[in-house]
């Protein structure tokens, strides 16, 4: 692996941090780079990311599948066509074994600090693990990584269970209890049909009613699974086929939302057949339009609402009394457990608080106005760093994976120029500095593109805008304009930073070992 230099700090070529879909992506394309010197640092026991820390009842993802999966690393055997995180965690592992990864990755290795040495052009790491120095970082926590609990007044002295449904008491029993589940999103529409049947009563607390279409998953059958193991194009066509459908929806959340009608449509009839009573429906029916917030999938969802022992209460929860719940509207609800669904710190990533840049700020400081980057990649300030699922790089339609993939097409193409560069001259390790000028000129670009979505237009406030009403989170565009943005680096958006005159190297760094062969599957 790496060398010791400066006393005893190990210290590699790149740092990951994380070990998600980001960041185990990341991993297996430095292999394929032909870059074996890296170390891949996740906080929690084991890989997964998002898909090891969620799993409450009914978790599942809501892109089919054969989508939701690596291009390198196809699964012929996924059993439905919206998998459950079993399912997709066990796939993370079977990456992470398939692709020999096991080796350079730290577990239980929480990063504490980052901080950038311009003299020595490289990161200073502080883990939980040790100490450890890099060239480059690559930052793959995900967006989806730290929930966020809402301050409600009196929590505190709240005498039952209290958990976020990111972090899901699995030895706590809610069977014959009084539950309370706070929020509507994409977690919360999962975990009310899973627990409704078990429950003395729940009752939902909703701010805002989400838009939800039918959600057609059933299991895949033996004759599929054989076919795509069998005959790999059917596997390949059965993708296209996703990804396309997908790609020709974009233009009406990006720019003609009011072709949304026909799809506003089919989400009341889905709500019409299980919702009967008039006065629930009105609760449960949106006033904004859909795909202004996440479209949520579910044929279950509304089923669970109906049923006689779950209530929804249309208000956000105020305060806590005890073990009373009192909504804005003043309903007040006695339970014995509370589910927050309540998200994510998505546009205060808290990861940004312990990276220190070139000019001795965080990364949280430089983006206390909104976060931005270039390319939804780098940052000003910030020398070889970059991220995955950084600014501006989420979905609203499509598969996540995807744009995974495109970051890493980049970060690929940035180390290659990064070792170019190293010797093009005689200052020996170089670094690549997005300009400010650069990282203003993208955003400028895709702010201006954001005026006509849905997201912007649609008349809701959600948890893609940050704190200014910006939205910082997705991208507006298609997947395949995404890739072709990140399909190399454009070194005039960099300074070039070098070290003019340094101490001599005791050792020479070890060559790069070559690509990664055996096993480690095909594009």
């Amino acid at each position: 692996m790496s060398g010791k230099g400066e006393g005893a700090r190990e210290h590699v070529r790149v740092a990951v941090i994380g070990s998600g879909f980001g960041g185990l992506g990341a991993a297996v394309r430095l292999r394929r780079e032909g870059i074996t010197d890296f170390v891949v640092l996740e906080r929690a026991g084991s890989v997964g990311g998002t898909w090891r820390d969620n799993s409450y009842p009914g978790c599942a993802c809501d892109v089919p599948s054969h989508l939701y999966s690596f291009s390198f690393a196809p699964n012929p055997d996924w059993p439905r066509t919206f998998s459950g995180q079993p399912a997709i965690r066990a796939y993370l592992e079977h990456v992470a074994d398939t692709f020999g990864l096991r080796p350079h990755i730290r577990l239980d290795s929480e990063v504490r600090l980052m901080r950038w040495d311009a003299d020595a052009l490289r990161w200073e790491i502080e883990t939980s693990g040790g100490r450890l120095t890099a060239d480059v970082v690559v930052s793959a926590t995900g967006p989806l990584s730290d929930p966020k609990m809402p301050e409600v007044p009196g929590l505190a002295e709240f005498p039952g269970k209290v958990f976020h449904s990111a972090r899901w008491d699995h030895d706590y029993d809610l069977r014959g209890k009084r539950v309370a589940m706070i929020g509507t999103g994409a977690s919360a529409i999962q975990i009310v049909p899973a627990i409704a049947p078990d429950v003395a009563r729940l009752t939902l607390f909703q701010r805002t009613a989400p838009w939800v279409l039918p959600r057609t998953d059933r299991a895949i059958s033996a004759t599929e699974r054989w076919l795509h193991r069998q005959l790999p194009f059917t596997r390949a066509a059965r993708r296209g086929l996703l990804w396309g459908i997908r790609e020709l929806q974009v233009s009406a959340f990006t720019k003609r939302p009011n072709q949304l009608g026909l799809i506003e449509s089919l989400a009341r009839a889905n709500m019409a057949r299980s919702i009967k009573d008039p006065e629930l429906r009105a609760k449960l029916t949106p006033s904004y339009r859909i795909g202004c917030k996440r479209i949520l999938l579910s044929s279950e969802y509304y089923p669970a609402l109906a049923r006689p022992h779950v209530d929804v209460v249309a208000s956000g929860l105020r305060e806590i009394r005890g073990s009373t719940l009192v909504a804005a509207d003043g309903t007040e609800t006695e339970v014995d457990a509370i589910v927050f669904g309540t998200g994510f710190h998505v546009t205060d990533l808290p990861i940004a608080d312990r990276v220190v840049g070139a000019e001795g700020r965080t990364l949280a400081d430089h983006w206390k106005d909104g976060m931005q980057s270039l390319r939804g990649a780098t940052a000003a300030g910030f020398p070889n760093w970059m991220t995955i699922i950084g600014p501006n790089t989420g979905l609203g339609n499509s598969s996540m994976i995807l744009m995974i993939e495109s970051q890493l097409n980049y970060m690929a193409d940035y180390l290659r120029q990064l070792s170019l560069l190293d010797g093009a001259g005689p200052g020996g390790r170089v670094a690549l500095a997005a300009r400010p000028s650069a990282v203003n000129r993208w955003n400028r670009q895709v702010q201006a593109r954001m005026e006509r979505t849905v997201w912007s237009t649609g008349g809701c406030t959600s948890w893609y805008l940050d704190a200014q009403g910006r939205n910082t989170t997705v991208w507006p565009g298609t997947t395949g304009e995404f890739r072709k943005e990140t399909r190399a680096v454009d070194l005039s958006e960099y300074e070039v930073v070098r070290i003019r005159e340094r101490e001599p190297v005791p050792a020479a760094r070890p060559a790069a070992a070559g690509p990664a062969t055996a096993g480690e599957g095909t594009e």
